[in-house]
């Protein structure tokens, strides 16, 4: 059983989403909050797999509730859920360490699946948009950081350079696998390992980083 937390400012968008996540058997929405301002709080006293973080709200909005929740010892991952595709507020969310985004119009068969593939620790960007999010920060003057991108992938062995690698364009674990020869449990265990040297949070940063190092120009 999954266990999530929804965090958005509108009763009405929690109790629609409570009730497509709920369909599902395997997905409980164990706490609601109304603010970001309350998400730390309710992820400590609640301690759910996936927050589903609302992006605009009136206290707290959901880039600061995000960076908060970060912050915490072991925390859940984390959705963006917003209203305007990939706008500024998304990006630096994704950023902080939220493990993807959904749109709010999102059919409900695929919200549900989405928040399964976040629960497994897997991506949630497609291919096309992982390359608008590091085309993004690759237009930004402050994301020029490419010999401390290096020097943190020289940490990694060959083999999770070449997932990393592939992770930085968006593929999932099954299909890394079967670009280089490995079972899914493998290619897990080479990203668990790569997150923990690199000290990123998911799968998003490790794809910034991996551009920022060279690592997909070709």
């Amino acid at each position: 059983m999954t266990r999530l937390l929804i965090v958005d400012d509108e009763a009405l968008v929690r109790a629609g989403l409570k009730m497509i996540l709920e369909s599902d058997d395997e997905l409980e929405v164990v706490a609601e909050a109304e603010d970001g301002a309350d998400a730390a709080r309710m992820v400590k006293e609640h301690r759910p797999d996936v927050v589903l973080m609302d992006i605009r709200m009136p206290r707290l909005d959901g880039l600061a509730a995000t960076r908060e929740v970060q912050a915490l010892p072991d925390p859940p991952k984390i959705v963006v859920l917003t209203t305007f595709d990939l706008d500024d507020y998304v990006f630096r969310a994704l950023q902080a360490g939220a493990s993807g985004f959904l749109l709010k119009d999102t059919p409900p068969r695929e919200l549900v699946q989405a928040i399964k593939v976040v629960a497994a620790g897997d991506a949630m960007l497609s291919p096309a948009v992982t390359r608008r999010l590091i085309g993004h920060f690759a237009g930004d003057p402050r994301a020029d950081r490419k010999r401390s991108a290096q020097e943190r992938i020289n940490k990694l062995t060959d083999r999770e350079r070449e997932v990393l690698v592939a992770v930085g364009r968006g593929l999932q674990n099954a299909d890394i696998g079967r670009k280089l020869f490995m079972s899914e449990a493998t290619v897990k265990a080479h990203v668990s390992r790569a997150l923990v040297k690199l000290d990123a949070t998911n799968r998003v940063q490790v794809a910034i980083l991996a551009y920022e190092a060279g690592l997909l120009d070709d």
